[in-house]
C-alpha cells in the first residue's frame, strides 16, 4: 500500500499524512466529508440519474425522497419502458407500463397501456428488482486524486474533487463552494458507461401520498 492510500479512512478523510501534497489531499478529503455529513443531514432532496453506455441506450432516474420512509420514483430507458415507485412508509405502490412489463417478458392479455398501481409491503423490495429505497449512503471511498478549480453547476460555484475508485473507474464530485457545501454533481466513468448524479431541492417541503385507490391493485398477502 502506498503512503496515500494507507492514509485514507472512509469517505475519504485524511489525516496524519506527511508525503508531498498532503496539505492539498487533506484539504480535499475533508471537503468531501463535510459535503457527505452536509448530504446526511437533509431532511428532503431531489435525486436525478442519467446513465449512458458505450454500447448505446440510456437509462435515467428521479427520485423525490424524505430520505427515511417517503419517497416517490421514476425509471425509465431510451427503450420506452418505464416504472413508476411511490413509497408511504411500509408501503409501495408500483407502475410499470406496458413496455416495461413485455421487456421483463410478461405478455399483456389486453390492449392498450398499463395504467393500474400495485400496492405490496416495502419488505418484500429486494435488490435489483428496480425499485428504490427511500435511504440514501452518502459515503465516498477511494483514493483522492485532485482538487480542481472552481468551475458552474447550473450556475452555481462548484470545487470538483476526483476521486479513483481503486479499479477502471472514476469519480467526479462538484461541491457547492458557496454556503452549505452540498453534494450537487456526481460523475462516474469507466470503459462501459457514464453515469450523472444531480441533487437539488435540498430540505424542501415533500409532498409523496398514495395515489387515487381506485386505480390501486392490491397485492399484500398474495404469493
Amino acid at each position: 500500500m502506498t503512503a496515500a492510500l494507507a492514509c485514507l479512512v472512509a469517505a475519504v478523510t485524511v489525516t496524519g499524512c506527511s508525503d508531498d501534497g498532503a496539505a492539498e489531499t487533506s484539504s480535499a478529503g475533508q471537503l468531501l466529508d463535510d459535503a457527505n455529513a452536509t448530504m446526511r443531514a437533509l431532511t428532503s432532496v431531489t435525486v436525478d440519474t442519467v446513465t449512458a453506455a458505450a454500447k448505446g441506450g440510456e437509462e435515467s432516474g428521479h427520485l423525490t425522497t424524505d430520505l427515511d420512509s417517503r419517497c416517490a420514483f421514476t425509471s425509465s430507458h431510451s427503450s420506452g419502458a418505464r416504472l413508476e415507485q411511490i413509497r408511504v412508509d411500509g408501503t409501495d405502490f408500483v407502475r410499470p407500463n406496458r413496455a416495461y412489463l413485455e421487456a421483463s417478458g410478461r405478455q399483456m392479455s389486453t390492449a392498450g397501456e398499463q395504467e393500474r398501481w400495485i400496492k405490496v409491503p416495502a419488505s418484500e423490495s429486494v435488490p435489483g428488482d428496480g425499485l428504490a429505497q427511500c435511504t440514501y449512503e452518502f459515503t465516498s471511498f477511494g483514493e483522492v486524486d485532485e482538487k480542481g478549480e472552481r468551475t458552474e453547476v447550473d450556475g452555481t460555484p462548484a470545487t470538483p474533487l476526483k476521486v479513483a475508485d481503486g479499479e477502471k473507474g472514476s469519480f467526479t464530485f462538484y461541491i457547492a463552494a458557496e454556503g452549505k457545501p452540498y453534494i450537487l454533481e456526481v460523475v462516474y466513468k469507466d470503459g462501459e458507461r457514464v453515469t450523472t448524479t444531480s441533487f437539488s431541492a435540498f430540505d424542501e417541503p415533500l409532498d409523496v401520498r398514495p395515489p387515487d385507490q381506485a386505480k390501486v391493485l392490491d397485492m399484500t398477502g398474495i404469493d
